[in-house]
């Protein structure tokens, strides 16, 4: 993340300047920006460049380094999502299968995606799809989260997947 530009470094005549508790100063030059900022004792600080005009903000500069940095560790953290499985057979029973939903339930909550895997043993591969669905949607309807499908039922080596997600 490159450095912002700060006091001396803005090469903008003209800014849209935030103060440090938020409040906006409006459009000033960029020597009445630095005067405002000395007044206050804190930094003038660029923190979007593109705009027209730039917009700074009047803050302490290790601060907003500090925030920033926390920021962007935050949004990293926030994106990996792990894909948790769980299997279940033909002939699982109801209370299983109200526990299987409860663990996926906690697994929605923190965020994961789960894969449900129905597995079929030799010949039941080839019972009909739609009873197939039916078997899966037994188990979907004791999960207490709100979720969406990510991945509709398909056949897989060990039977059939589906994955769903938070909605």
């Amino acid at each position: 993340m490159p450095q912002p530009r700060i006091n001396q470094q803005i090469s903008a005549r003209e800014l849209r300047v935030i103060g440090p508790k938020g409040e906006n100063y409006g459009v000033l030059t960029l020597e009445e920006a630095l005067k405002k900022s000395d007044e206050l004792g804190f930094d003038l600080i660029e923190i979007s460049a593109g705009a027209t005009p730039p917009v700074a903000k009047i803050a302490d500069f290790g601060k907003y380094l500090y925030e920033e940095n926390k920021k962007s560790k935050l949004a990293k953290k926030s994106h990996s999502t792990e894909i948790k499985t769980v299997q279940v057979k033909l002939g699982t029973g109801d209370h299983d299968l109200a526990l299987k939903a409860k663990k996926t339930s906690e697994w929605l909550g923190e965020g994961n995606r789960v894969k449900v895997d129905l597995f079929l043993p030799g010949r039941a591969k080839y019972l009909d799809e739609k009873f197939l669905k039916e078997r899966i949607d037994r188990m979907l309807k004791f999960v207490s989260v709100e979720y969406k499908i990510a991945d509709s039922a398909k056949k897989s080596p060990k039977g059939m997947t589906v994955i769903i997600e938070r909605a």
